[in-house]
């Protein structure tokens, strides 16, 4: 038993009268005792349930992360003028609505923007669809690439992901303890703020409720992460709505942020999330996607694209991010950086 986690558990977890929040320093130090299994499993399940009642604050998370960043993996920068674009979406997957995050990233790397993903495998609370599987269902080993391998698939097609169970398996050891508490635990918010990478980065971080939003902001500013986007998506993800007003913060190097609210209405789109239905119907779906064929997912596709080339420079306007997105689809590009990436895999 750990004395000294104990002593940071009594102070989070002792009621809502006396429970205090963690120093940044003590929540890192917090962060480290669970990742080296310093802390006994009951004190780390009961750690993550008091905090998650509790709530945790902005310093508690950059504490978090800072334990992240000393004992996770960081990719070395790679060279390129741009930015890498980190793409932060639950780990738990999607079980409600088809995703395109996927297609984003593959439409980034086509337009010459560098861009992350990092997740895990099938994961409570929801044990949705996660990237891994997309990813298999391509003919991409992701999840067995060792960091040096993913640095230089990085730096070559400008695409890169980051397997927790393979690449950090400290953090992947408390996955367990989502299923035992039946809750996300705060772990499974600063997934979203995550960015394993030592370069220059651009952190877009995905969330469902309004306060997650204020708790990136402030955490990122603890960070002195400048450059990043927030968009309340299609459950919790990067992914901008269609059945509703796309919510997004963009913050930008010099400190400046502003709200943009996006409906897709109002750029000639329709206004239904695509359903997930069967996982089988929707890997099948994304081959029309990355053709570029008519299909209500192409639409969700280009809608999302757009954004993003626009958010990062590609494009001067939101309208010709569309245009932009559309002709990356139909023109084969996407389709072409995906046998980029399937062929630096395999040569």
């Amino acid at each position: 038993m750990s004395t000294e986690f104990r002593d940071l558990l009594k102070k989070v977890g002792s009621g809502s009268h006396t429970s205090k929040p963690l120093t940044r320093e003590e929540a890192a130090i917090a962060g480290r005792l669970m990742l080296n299994q310093t802390a006994t499993p009951a004190q780390i399940g009961a750690f993550l349930i008091a905090h998650r009642i509790k709530r945790p604050v902005p310093a508690e998370l950059a504490g978090l992360l800072d334990a992240y960043a000393d004992l996770g993996p960081i990719l070395p920068p790679i060279q390129h003028p741009h930015p890498l674009v980190v793409l932060g979406c639950p780990y738990d997957g999607r079980s409600r609505t088809a995703p395109v995050t996927p297609i984003t990233a593959l439409m980034l790397a086509a337009a010459n923007v560098p861009t992350l993903l990092h997740g895990g495998d099938r994961m409570p609370t929801k044990y949705g669809l996660p990237f891994v599987d997309i990813w298999q269902h391509w003919g991409l080993p992701l999840d067995q690439l060792n960091l040096v391998q993913v640095h230089t698939l990085l730096q070559r097609t400008h695409f890169g992901f980051v397997h927790l169970p393979r690449h950090f398996p400290a953090a992947h050891a408390l996955v367990a303890y989502r299923e035992e508490i039946g809750k996300r635990p705060p772990l499974a918010t600063i997934e979203l703020m995550w960015c394993p990478y030592e370069g220059n980065a651009h952190v877009v971080s995905g969330f469902v409720h309004p306060p997650t939003e204020v708790l990136a902001r402030e955490t990122f500013a603890l960070q002195n992460q400048t450059s990043f986007t927030t968009v309340k998506g299609m459950e919790g993800s990067c992914d901008l709505p269609f059945s509703r007003t796309a919510i997004i913060g963009m913050a930008q190097p010099d400190g400046h942020f502003e709200r943009l609210l996006l409906h897709p209405n109002d750029y000639g789109f329709g206004n239904k999330d695509v359903p997930m239905g069967t996982e089988t119907d929707y890997l099948e779906q994304l081959s029309a996607v990355l053709l570029g064929k008519p299909d209500p997912l192409t639409e969700t596709a280009i809608w999302n694209g757009g954004f993003y080339l626009w958010r990062f420079g590609v494009c001067n306007t939101i309208e010709e991010g569309f245009g932009k997105a559309k002709d990356l689809l139909s023109s084969g590009a996407v389709e072409a950086k995906l046998a980029e990436v399937k062929a630096a895999l395999h040569p």
